[in-house]
Formats: C-alpha cells, structure tokens, sequence
C-alpha cells in the first residue's frame, strides 16, 4: 500500500489502497462533522474536524489530512466535498479551498505524531472560559477521567498561519488534556482519531458548562492530584471494552 506511493501530493501516483483509505477517512470526517451539530457544539458554518490519513511507514511527512471546506453549511457537508491537505496545509485533493484552521491542525499533526484526530469548535461555556482566559478546574471524576486534570488554557493567537497550531501543541504537550481552551477564541481538541477528538469537545462543553453553574453556588471542591491520577488511570485502562 504504501511503499509504492511515489508523491503524497499528487492522487494520480496513489496505490489504489490509499485510494480507498483517503475516501474512507473522507466519509468519516463528513459524518462526524454531524456530532458536533447533533450536540450543539457550532453554529453556522463555524468549527471544522480533521482526521490524519498515514502515508509511507514511519515517514510522517507524507501524512495527509482530511478537513471540512471553508465556509460550507454543515448540511452541504458530504464526503465528497471533503478536503485533503498535505501536513503543510496545502490543498491534495478537493475543489474548494480548506478551512481557515487548517494550518493549525497540520501544525498539530506535524508535531504531535500520536494524534490521529483534531476538533474546533466554538461552543458556548468552553467558548465563555476561553474568553476568560481561565482554566476549567478538576472538580468532577469525569474531568479526572476524560481529562486527567483541569482543563488548560492557551495563548491568544490569530486565524490564518500555524501560530495556533504552536498555542495547541505548546499547551498540550505539558498536560493529560485532549482540550485546550485557546484564549480569546474557543477549544481545540485532539484523539487517537477524529472520533475520540470529537468526543472530548463534547465532554469539554458538557463539564465547562457543570463547572459554570456549579460555581454560580459557590466555589467548587476540587479534587485531590492523587485521586485524579486514580480516577484518570482507571477510566483510560479498565473502563469499557478493551
């Protein structure tokens, strides 16, 4: 499959393998772009998810990703408008231009080589702690089992290069965190794939939302690091089907 790929850049060299697995990811990403609507995490044409398609063995240079088009309604959203972009955040594949955020997930994936999944939105608590510019503390076993503690923010940045990107992987890099609150501006998350990336932006709302009106009762407990690491340890190696 991968070793007969000449140019990651050019479809044309592609083995039909890639093929398949680039129009899969394709698929995948336009449905889940459906979840973040189906949990009120956008309005709009705002928010965007990415998934990394691997290219040659053990050359993360020639990843791809695949992300929603720039400025497109989510109900126009099909797998075959999806966009393919190399890891430099130029257009692949695709008739219309990427997202505005597309540098900043290609920043991630170059940079962060564990993650498969990346998720923008700009939902309204995560969005309202962000333009705080305040962490969301650990005060829920959830945030100790999702998050592995508080909920971190980054710094301000503008829309159009990788200096979000560099907020994101900064910021992550030093945390158990799937979520990072960029400030001024909203969450990003990050998964395995697209689908776990899309669900921590749905935990990330659900527990700034928790934590805000807990906080309108007054100040939350936080819970202890030792318990958190438990909480954390557990849920991500016992809970579920493994």
């Amino acid at each position: 499959m991968k070793e007969d790929i000449v140019d990651h850049r050019d479809p044309t060299t592609w083995t039909q393998e890639f093929t398949a697995e680039v129009a899969r990811t394709r698929q995948v990403v336009a449905k889940l772009h459906g979840e973040l609507t189906r949990w009120g995490l956008v309005v709009w044409t705002a928010g965007n998810v990415s998934q990394r398609v691997k290219g040659p063995a053990e050359d993360a240079s020639q990843d791809l990703l695949v992300i929603k088009p720039s400025g497109v309604a989510y109900e126009d959203l099909t797998p075959e408008n999806m966009v393919v972009c190399d890891l430099d955040g130029a257009l692949v594949q695709g008739d219309a231009s990427p997202s505005s955020d597309t540098a900043a997930h290609a920043y991630v994936y170059t940079h962060m080589p564990q993650v498969g999944g990346v998720v923008h939105t700009h939902s309204t608590y995560a969005t309202a702690w962000a333009a705080r510019g305040e962490e969301i503390p650990c005060v829920l076993t959830m945030m100790g089992d999702e998050f592995g503690g508080p909920v971190p923010v980054g710094p301000f940045a503008l829309i159009g290069d990788d200096s979000i990107g560099r907020g994101i992987v900064e910021t992550l890099s030093t945390s158990r965190s799937p979520a990072v609150l960029m400030r001024n501006h909203g969450p990003f998350t990050i998964g395995k794939d697209a689908r776990a990336a899309v669900k921590a932006a749905a935990m990330v709302e659900e527990v700034a939302r928790t934590v805000h009106i807990s906080r309108q009762l007054g100040e939350p407990i936080p819970i202890p690091q030792d318990r958190i690491d438990s909480l954390y340890a557990r849920y991500q190696n016992v809970y579920g089907q493994h």
